[in-house]
């Protein structure tokens, strides 16, 4: 829950300042420049904080409430793309009607980067039933160490997910 207490702007205004910053390409003093128009003194060095104490908020907020369903059988595959001159990995998860679950952008294509994006995507979405992976030793490695993890905590009700290499 956002909590406006002891603030010296008004809810709204506050909301406004931080959603320019985030949704647009603003700096601190446009935005203060775009109030001063509006009759509202806010220091750039303000709109600063807001940012900073609000936008995470906002963001675990908006994730609470505009979630979407996803199917429980995940699809995971790996590519490597080039970025300015850069070879990287994505990552990318997808459900049974091709929805993206979660993607992730590395420079390694090894386990670890694998078990970080398996970490953020059950961690976003929660666990699914099963997930199929390419044939990337990565991947299936990762996988195993989060079975093997819920295996040992299993005591709590966790299932397994069905490692199927295809």
């Amino acid at each position: 829950m956002l909590n406006f207490k002891w603030r010296h702007f008004q809810k709204d205004i506050i909301l406004m300042s931080v959603r320019w910053y985030v949704a647009y390409s603003l700096s601190y003093r446009d935005i203060e420049e775009m109030m001063a128009e509006r009759n509202i003194h806010v220091d750039h060095s303000t709109l600063n904080r807001w940012v900073i104490i609000y936008s995470e908020q906002l963001e675990a907020e908006f994730r609470k409430k505009s979630k979407r369903q996803i199917s429980s059988s995940w699809r995971m595959d790996e590519t490597y793309i080039k970025i300015k001159g850069q070879w990287h990995y994505l990552y990318r998860a997808v459900d049974k009607e091709v929805n993206t679950i979660d993607f992730m952008l590395n420079k390694n294509s090894d386990k670890n980067p694998a078990f970080s994006f398996f970490c953020k995507s059950i961690g976003s979405n929660g666990l699914p039933d099963k997930i199929n992976i390419d044939k990337s030793g990565s991947n299936f490695s990762a996988l195993e160490i989060i079975n093997h993890f819920l295996c040992l905590i299993n005591v709590w009700g966790f299932q397994f997910f069905q490692l199927q290499k295809g």
